[in-house]
């Protein structure tokens, strides 16, 4: 009792918000938490730490990083949960209010109660124990959201029961939000991972800014509502069929270079140039299959699963990138040190630290880095969260795969330079057709090889006033990478006109074999 009064004193004393004093009584929740474990909490700390834990929530914790307040607002919910779930209640107990948390008693099988005006209502069998509602107030907006663009109600319900045996329930929550005609809205509660999930909650109605919600488990228990654009359906189908058409065309690009590898493989330059291909378009291949299928596939109720997508789509996508690299560096090499190539061994190297390495320890420190703060990936999206360079995980991605796209639009222009001068170093007259289609051919076969499709990306949102520059954006990016497997099987296949020949010869030579034996056979059923 004496170290809740002294908390209650400290949290009074720090309206000010000083984070160091808040960290401090948040640490000590905790250990009184962990406490409560193992010794009693009588009835008599009830008045003290409900009244701490409300003035907690009173400042708004501005002035340090984000990531450090959705730490400490994990922390503070776990705590609170746990000792109004330990603390051991009197049957004639009242109800508790202060100014950001209420706490509510049920000790009957059924009960309705309102905490903060909105109504909870539990339906139980079995048990004889309370269940103990806490409604929270000024938590859920410093809580991580890893939904993309909701807004939390303002208001949290936890529910916890007394005794360890829980029985069959229903829990029905109303929650208010803040501003009416959402797109989307959901039903969650804070799971053990510290983040927001839907698995066992169920929206029962929707009306403006009223959400209710039914549960089957106790825990703590909030609502979102979507306010962002959600993607309109000609835009997921038009990814669709993209994914699709690239999948089929990166299987036909692999086969092809499979089938013509002995009769177009005959140099080292050769190797180089077609070893490079078959790794870009291999892990686009991968990454547009692990795309799709979490697409269709609702992983979101599947953590696990959805962690695996996300770090599979970050290492493929990287890997491709770190692939095109290596097709830009051996290009530059051979243009600028003609007379000094590359060995097949130094380039197989470096190649495969690049290619291979370098994207698995990316993908390994960031989820390293990420996994243990909670905020590695989206659960409804499966992919990297964003936000700030440098602070999330997305930053992984986009930091190399931009440092990529730079170096080989350099790449790009020094052989644009190289193909305007070639005709003067010749000697010959200037043909400026000439040079031009040779310049628009360059352009058009680098570019889908090079993922520079991908600079469409980086335009998005870079004015947020300008939904129509947006769209424009969005429906670019789709349409250039979401068919990037298309252009490389145009452009490195049916294009190169060894590997093109090599492929007409294979087809005839089957379409002969085919006449021969047909001959064969006729003239052997006219000799009998």
């Amino acid at each position: 009792m004496a170290i809740f009064a002294g908390l209650l004193n400290s949290s009074v004393s720090n309206s000010s918000g000083n984070m160091a004093d808040l960290t401090a009584s948040i640490h000590i929740l905790e250990l009184m938490a962990d406490a409560s474990e193992r010794i009693p909490l009588k009835n008599g700390v009830l008045h003290d730490f409900t009244h701490a834990a409300s003035n907690l929530l009173a400042p708004t914790w501005e002035g340090v990083n984000k990531s450090v307040i959705h730490n400490l607002s994990s922390s503070y919910l776990g705590a609170v949960e746990r000792l109004v779930r330990n603390i051991q209640i009197d049957r004639d107990q009242s109800n508790l209010t202060a100014h950001n948390l209420v706490l509510n008693f049920c000790p009957a099988d059924n009960c309705s109660v309102t905490l903060f005006g909105s109504m909870v209502t539990v339906t139980r069998n079995g048990s004889s124990g309370f269940v103990k509602l806490l409604g929270v107030r000024n938590l859920t907006n410093k809580l991580q959201n890893d939904f993309h663009k909701t807004e939390p109600s303002p208001l949290l319900i936890a529910a916890t029961l007394e005794d360890e045996d829980e029985p069959s329930l229903t829990i029905s929550l109303e929650f208010f939000g803040e501003r009416p005609r959402p797109r989307k809205t959901f039903c969650v509660y804070w799971n053990a991972t510290g983040r927001w999930s839907e698995e066992g909650c169920a929206v029962a109605s929707a009306a403006g800014n009223r959400i209710l919600c039914v549960c089957n488990h106790l825990t703590a228990f909030s609502a979102l509502w979507g306010f962002g654009d959600d993607a309109p359906q000609s835009l997921v189908v038009l990814t669709t069929v993209g994914l699709i058409v690239s999948i089929f065309s990166l299987v036909l690009f692999l086969l092809s270079q499979f089938l013509v590898w002995s009769a177009v493989v005959k140099t080292d330059l050769s190797h180089f140039y077609h070893t490079v291909m078959v790794n870009i378009a291999l892990f686009l291949l991968l990454a547009h299959s692990t795309f799709l299928v979490s697409s269709f596939t609702d992983l979101s109720k599947h953590p696990a699963w959805c962690e695996v997508a996300a770090v599979c789509k970050h290492l493929f996508f990287l890997a491709a990138f770190c692939w095109m690299l290596c097709m830009s560096v051996t290009l530059i090499h051979h243009l600028v040190f003609v007379f000094k190539p590359l060995s097949k061994r130094v380039f197989m190297f470096l190649s495969g630290m690049v290619g291979y390495v370098c994207p698995m320890l990316i993908v390994g420190s960031t989820y390293i880095y990420y996994e243990n703060s909670n905020t590695l990936y989206h659960d409804n999206r499966c992919w990297l969260v964003p936000g700030k360079a440098f602070q999330t995980s997305l930053s992984s991605f986009l930091v190399p795969v931009g440092t990529i796209l730079v170096t080989n639009l350099c790449c790009v222009a020094v052989v644009i330079a190289m193909l305007m001068k070639a005709p003067v170093i010749d000697g010959g007259e200037t043909d400026q057709k000439e040079t031009a289609k040779r310049i628009v051919k360059a352009v058009v076969f680098l570019t889908p090889v090079l993922g520079l499709t991908w600079i469409v990306g980086y335009l998005f949102d870079t004015r947020r006033n300008r939904e129509a520059y947006n769209t424009a954006v969005n429906y670019s990016f789709c349409i250039l990478n979401s068919f990037q497997g298309l252009s490389i099987l145009l452009t490195g296949c049916l294009a190169e006109q060894k590997v093109r020949d090599e492929l007409l010869k294979l087809i005839k030579g089957d379409s002969k074999k085919q006449n021969e034996k047909q001959k064969t056979s006729t003239i052997c059923t006219k000799g009998k």
